[in-house]
């Protein structure tokens, strides 16, 4: 006999749907995980469960602040949102669903952990253990759809990030991550409830971050004068022309050849002689506007100058012969001519 309508909806449907996560914090990615469990369902029942741990690196929101979150994130599911501190593991939620008359449980988990829950799942169907006792006719664990960590928007966007952009206080990339229904003062109130429970500090000005186009590593070394110079020797790629720079621009350079010309040169079109010295023949005496064809290793000369030398200089002028002693070198002799 059917005594409450509850009761009618489960001997109807028989089988329920659920997901079990930490969402700590909750993403655009957990909305589309609940929208597609809501689809799977169908005219099934669903919940979602979320689990009940807490520290300040992984689990830095607590049970309730994350059923508050969601509920109000995703407001559609708030009826299906568990709020039940008793339910601390998955298999006490299924026990509940057993317990509540359901036949068959479909679990909607991530494509890597699909093998481990239902495994895990299936190893306790009919076996009472601490956390009670369930016996489905059938177990079901599907996929949720494959994450892509490196991707853009909702599939690359996980609770991990969430918790990085907290830290790191970039506001711009946290309000990135929220579904577009979440207002400016709900975003910004869990930015800082999360950085709290981190242990930082909150943040009030809440500066959006504005993210400018790479530029390539040549360029960054220009602009921050670690490149090219005022006076510097380089050579124009193009001619083989060694060339010297007289005005630095923004991302060009004025040159000067030999013979006074002037020539407005991008930093992609030139080089550095000592990074390149096949371009000018490999010769260390080379001169600005000179132009070569044939490569050859370049000369020692060109970058070692000789130390200077602090014997006199009048010594160092004489033959070998005058710094020794006549006597032994005389003596010298009159050896080799023993032998």
């Amino acid at each position: 006999m059917i005594s409450s309508f509850k009761q009618y909806l489960v001997e109807e449907t028989k089988t329920i749907f659920f997901t079990w996560g930490r969402m700590n914090p909750p993403t655009i990615g957990h909305g589309k995980l609940l929208d597609k469990l809501s689809q799977k369902a169908g005219s099934n029942p669903y919940r979602i469960y979320v689990t009940q741990s807490n520290d300040p690196k992984s689990n830095p929101l607590t049970y309730m602040e994350k059923i508050k979150t969601l509920r109000k994130m995703f407001p559609k599911h708030a009826r299906s949102i568990i709020s039940n501190k008793k339910l601390k593991t998955i298999f006490q939620a299924v026990t509940s669903l057993y317990d509540e008359g359901f036949k068959s449980i479909v679990m909607l988990a991530g494509s890597d952990r699909i093998v481990e829950f239902d495994t895990l799942l299936k190893k306790y169907n009919g076996k009472k253990s601490t956390h009670g006792f369930y016996n489905f006719q059938n177990i079901k664990v599907v996929s949720a759809g494959q994450r892509d960590p490196d991707s853009e928007g909702v599939e690359g966007m996980s609770a991990s990030k969430m918790r990085g952009f907290a830290k790191d206080n970039d506001f711009t990339a946290f309000s990135q991550g929220l579904p577009k229904g979440v207002s400016n003062p709900d975003t910004k109130s869990l930015f800082n409830l999360l950085r709290t429970r981190m242990g930082l500090k909150e943040e009030k000005s809440f500066k959006r971050h504005l993210k400018l186009d790479e530029v390539s590593k040549d360029r960054e070394a220009y602009i921050r004068g670690r490149l090219f110079s005022e006076g510097d020797e380089i050579v124009i790629k193009d001619t083989d022309e060694v060339a010297i720079i007289k005005v630095c621009g923004s991302n060009y350079v004025i040159v000067e050849t030999s013979d006074g010309t002037k020539l407005r040169k991008w930093i992609t079109d030139i080089g550095k002689i000592e990074e390149a010295p096949d371009y000018h023949d490999g010769t260390y005496n080379y001169k600005p506007g000179r132009t070569t064809t044939t490569r050859r290793k370049i000369s020692t000369k060109t970058s070692i100058k000789p130390k200077a030398d602090n014997r006199n200089r009048s010594m160092i002028k004489k033959p070998m012969t005058t710094l020794m002693p006549k006597k032994a070198w005389g003596e010298r002799n009159v050896n080799v001519r023993a032998i």
